[in-house]
């Protein structure tokens, strides 16, 4: 069934041998097996490798297909066990993945008994930001569980990672989903009524809290079905110990997760507002960034050449690398223009869990609306939200100097900085400018080592963004016309 799974350009010129070494065998499933990979560079990595002979419908496929995409899309967080590579040869898909070898938090759990309430609340806001992140770029887990919880050391010090999106959706505001998957001491009640959306990840929380707080499920039973009908039922039990010694704050956190109705209960930002966070010292200390915002911010501190670089290496990205990203575009553009406006990004965000700065939203238009028509692209809004480790990478520096090098004569002359800029409204003056800054040997040109050096460099060392946007902001556009355990349901495991 499964001829080719992932997009046929992504790997098509390498295998996995020809990267890392494969090792013991860490854990295996129903699909597929775990190893110990290395690298050449003897970092080591872990390689989920899915049978393509077990991929049997086609429904199969695209699972696997949108884990890796999903993988692509999220992995720039630091609590995400993130996706290094992928590969795929006539037996198997090879995911490469950081490797965590502080085992499960589940285990974790179960050997420490309990969490005193400040050990749970910094776990705990751990796992809302990641949740946080997913729901932000369209994402829901839908298998939010301890064992999908890794940490990346067995000592006090580690990491907590979220793995396993193998059972991942997009998602858009409005949307309904159907399909009853997840674990089943986890599932929320709507999804066994066959109609949720990502408030459904917000009560698996809710069952995580618990269990954190109190070592048990709040939803348990002899079978799944008696399971499920606790879960339908919805009735938390605060009374058995430990309960009566948890403070107040706790239990109206847990109670809020596990609100019955999902429209009544919180999202992940609301969450990370609760006095208990707060109270247990696990708050930060300013709100989190809304992450398509904070993506286009960091672009937009960028010099023109390096943003025109990274458009062109943007457009050499496979489809499995920019599929999430492209879901994200159609929920945002609601009237399938092609184009986002400023007010589809504004109710976008509002209604991603955003919490919303006007400025922020303004700066944010400015630094992907590279033609300065006041709008954002489809080719704008890829380049401008991609995770950077994509595209930061010397051979697609390499692509991206070839490109605009039109004489191959292993310099950038002024007339093709001129040309490969011309879309981005340089003037002579900048591109003067930009040749005086990078061309280190002052020969008049930008060659590769320094182009390579550009690239390289650390954006705010190139342009502030706050002096970038008054000076756009001074000269009119945009911002003057409008205003400053139990077996998995529906699992592949």
């Amino acid at each position: 069934m499964a001829a080719w799974v992932l997009d046929k350009h992504s790997n098509k010129n390498s295998k996995i041998t020809d990267e890392y070494r494969l090792g013991k065998v860490l854990g295996k499933g129903a699909f597929g097996t775990v190893y110990l990979a290395e690298d050449g560079a003897k970092q080591a990595f872990a390689c989920k490798s899915i049978s393509k002979a077990k991929l049997i419908t086609e429904e199969d496929v695209k699972d696997v297909r949108r884990e890796v995409e999903v993988l692509n899309l999220v992995s720039d967080h630091a609590n995400v066990a993130a996706l290094q590579a992928t590969y795929e040869d006539a037996q198997h898909v090879h995911m490469v993945l950081e490797l965590c070898r502080g085992g499960e938090l589940f285990d974790r759990i179960i050997s420490k008994g309990t969490f005193t309430e400040k050990t749970a609340a910094e776990y705990f806001r751990t796992m809302v930001e990641v949740v946080h992140h997913l729901h932000q770029l369209g994402v829901m887990h839908r298998d939010i569980k301890p064992e999908n919880f890794l940490l990346t050391t067995p000592g006090d010090d580690a990491v907590l990672k979220l793995c396993d999106f193998g059972l991942s959706a997009y998602w858009r505001p409005g949307q309904k989903l159907s399909s009853v998957v997840g674990s089943s001491y986890y599932v929320s009640p709507e999804v066994l009524r066959r109609s949720y959306s990502v408030e459904a990840d917000i009560w698996s929380l809710g069952v995580m809290l618990y269990i954190l707080l109190s070592g048990l499920p709040p939803f348990w039973g002899d079978t799944e079905e008696d399971i499920f009908r606790m879960v339908l039922k919805g009735e938390t039990d605060f009374k058995t110990a430990p309960w009566p010694s948890i403070s107040v704050a706790a239990k109206d956190c847990v109670r809020k997760l596990l609100t019955m109705d999902p429209k009544l209960r919180p999202t992940a930002q609301q969450i990370l507002e609760h006095p208990w966070l707060k109270e247990q010292g696990a708050a930060p200390d300013r709100p989190l960034d809304n992450i398509v915002l904070a993506r286009m911010k960091k672009f937009a501190a960028m010099n023109k050449l390096k943003k025109a670089a990274l458009l062109v290496i943007a457009k050499t990205l496979n489809t499995d690398e920019i599929t999430g990203l492209q879901q994200l575009f159609r929920s945002i553009d609601v009237d399938d223009s092609g184009t986002i406006t400023v007010d589809e990004l504004r109710t976008a965000m509002r209604s991603l869990d955003a919490k919303l700065n006007e400025t922020e939203l303004i700066e944010a238009m400015h630094a992907a609306d590279l033609d300065g028509d006041g709008t954002i692209n489809y080719e704008e809004f890829i380049v401008a939200t991609v995770n950077l480790a994509k595209l930061e990478k010397e051979k697609n520096f390499a692509a991206a100097f070839a490109h605009f090098d039109r004489d191959a004569s292993g310099s950038l002359t002024t007339d093709e900085i001129r040309t490969a800029l011309a879309t981005l409204g340089v003037t002579d003056e900048e591109v003067h400018q930009m040749i005086e800054t990078f061309d280190t040997n002052k020969d008049g040109e930008i060659d590769y080592p320094e182009f390579l050096a550009m690239m390289r460099a650390n954006n705010k060392d190139l342009q502030d963004a706050s002096t970038f946007f008054r000076e756009r902001q001074s000269g009119g556009g945009i911002a003057s016309t409008i205003g400053a355990e139990p077996a998995r349901l529906g699992a592949k495991a």
